[in-house]
């Protein structure tokens, strides 16, 4: 996609997020019927997701979890487009949660990294932060290929003063000097690199799980925290957070202790809300290694 096309869809994406919230779920349903009823868009990716995870449910509640997951999923793209613009009232009144767990942390100047599944309104998720932690907010991304984009995207999320580093320069980010505690906020439920990361079960399948978090953990001795972003029923666009401590000292939790227990607790998430993730990805395209014994793959350190 060359500059000038790129330039024209920003515009037409911008032009959506002045439309009402009414009409921006009008429109929503509407493409929900559009990429899943005639496009077929990863229609098949979505049921192989469903059923290997859920061996227990019928066809017919298959079909009612994707269902529901088509319109979630055409929400989130309607939805970030109008956050784009969002004020921070607007922002404040969508998503709604307790933070005592990350003042209190802040009050004794102590920094965390944040661990979360692309569940909820992940973008969102990242406003949010930026406008109600007293930390510096550090969200951990991956850089669009097409400039432009990346640019509208940095922007964006950068609005209200996160700052977004690349995973790769993450560790030189955190070591800089700074005035007062940070958040790092990623999330840690992409399909990782099969042969670096660490195996576990997750939804009945062997699922690779990326290290960079227990490393950074480790390393800076931060406490872990998990965000759990669930949709308010019957109230679309509206979401609820709830905020757990994963660890206080990494340091003394077993290797791949905290890896293995965000990834129960997302489970747990799922499993009571299942059209509230993102089942389009490809999260089972790698196999797990058969060169590596178990006991290789356990013993692992980040």
């Amino acid at each position: 996609m060359n500059k000038i096309v790129a330039k024209i869809s920003i515009f037409f994406l911008d032009s959506i997020a002045g439309l009402s919230w009414k009409n921006i779920f009008r429109v929503s349903t509407a493409l929900s019927w559009l990429l899943f009823d005639v496009v077929g868009y990863r229609k098949k990716v979505i049921f192989e997701n469903l059923r290997n995870s859920f061996p227990d449910k019928s066809p017919e509640e298959i079909e009612v979890i994707s269902r529901n997951f088509y319109i979630h999923f055409t929400d989130l793209i309607l939805e970030t487009l109008k956050f784009r613009t969002a004020s921070p009232k607007v922002i404040r009144e969508r998503l709604e949660g307790d933070l005592t767990i990350v003042n209190n942390l802040y009050a004794q100047n102590k920094s965390a990294i944040f661990l979360m599944g692309h569940r909820g309104n992940w973008e969102l998720a990242n406003l949010f932060s930026s406008l109600q932690f007293s930390h510096d907010c550090i969200v951990v991304y991956r850089p669009l290929q097409n400039k432009v984009f990346d640019k509208w995207f940095l922007d964006y999320r950068t609005r209200f003063g996160a700052k977004l580093v690349p995973m790769d320069k993450i560790f030189k980010e955190l070591l800089t000097p700074r005035t007062k505690p940070f958040v790092v906020v990623l999330a840690n439920d992409q399909s990782a690199n099969p042969k670096t990361a660490f195996w576990t079960k997750f939804l009945h399948q062997d699922t690779g799980v990326f290290r960079g978090v227990e490393a950074i953990a480790r390393k800076l001795n931060l406490t872990v925290l998990y965000a759990e972003f669930s949709k308010v029923e019957n109230k679309r666009g509206y979401y609820h957070v709830d905020i757990t401590t994963i660890t206080d000292t990494p340091k003394e939790v077993p290797v791949n202790g905290i890896l293995e227990k965000q990834i129960q607790i997302l489970e747990q998430d799922i499993r009571l809300q299942p059209h509230n993730w993102l089942w389009s990805h490809r999260r089972w395209k790698h196999c797990k290694p058969e060169c590596l014994k178990p006991e290789q793959l356990l013993s692992l350190v980040p």
